[in-house]
């Protein structure tokens, strides 16, 4: 009973991720990571394909080898977050920049401090 909610829940994640691919201020490999916890209980198939990936797999082999990001990552997810606080700035203005804001320095701030 709980494999298909599982493997619905790891879709869900990878959409979320594929939707952080594209938008600067959503993270992807979060939610590969998500999806990656659940197809491993539900479909170890997609569980592999994930982890098989040539460009998301090597991150996501990082964290759950290492629990580490790489400084490269790091930097990219917070200079990804930071330009679409401006792009927020430039589009939508005051107040709804602020809600860019305090993801980039919420997130920033934990992404920032976690071990490499």
């Amino acid at each position: 009973m709980k494999r298909p909610i599982y493997k619905g829940l790891g879709f869900l994640a990878v959409g979320l991720g594929a939707v952080g691919a594209a938008l600067p201020i959503m993270p992807t490999v979060p939610f590969l990571l998500l999806a990656v916890y659940f197809f491993a209980r539900s479909s170890p198939e997609l569980e592999q394909k994930i982890l098989d990936h040539p460009h998301w797999g090597p991150h996501v082999k990082d964290w759950r080898e290492r629990r580490a990001i790489s400084r490269r990552s790091k930097t990219m997810a917070i200079g990804a977050m930071a330009t679409g606080a401006v792009f927020t700035w430039y589009t939508l203005g005051h107040p709804w920049y602020w809600i860019s804001v305090a993801v980039l320095v919420i997130c920033g701030s934990w992404i920032a401090t976690r071990n490499e």
